[in-house]
């Protein structure tokens, strides 16, 4: 939230674990004037997206490292994301760009449009 300061209106999307069923994150989303959506009960492919993701990050990283304390976890998981997965992994879908590169042209286009 903090770095990429989305605007009103942002849809969190979740699987119906508890912790995004609790009072607490409900509440949290509605600070920020966040939506709530979450998967259909008993469909797992709502959340295939998601899923896929922490399958990759299992496989890929938290599995082979041995963390001493919390915050060294945070920070490891927070650098595959932002200077792994996000900037140089490349996705089948789509077209075989990171996610940076997609959204910047995702970007483009909304501009040109």
């Amino acid at each position: 939230i903090w770095q990429r300061q989305p605007k009103t209106g942002l849809i969190h999307h979740s699987d119906r674990g508890s912790q995004y069923a609790s009072k607490d994150f409900r509440r949290l989303l509605k600070a920020y004037g966040f939506k709530g959506s979450m998967s259909r009960k008993g469909n797992c492919w709502d959340n295939a997206v998601a899923e896929s993701f922490f399958g990759s990050l299992k496989q890929e990283r938290v599995q082979w490292r041995h963390y001493q304390t919390r915050y060294e976890a945070q920070q490891d998981v927070l650098d595959y994301i932002s200077m792994f997965y996000n900037s140089r992994r490349l996705h089948s879908y789509p077209d075989y760009m990171n996610p940076n590169e997609y959204e910047q042209k995702l970007l483009g286009m909304k501009k040109a449009a």
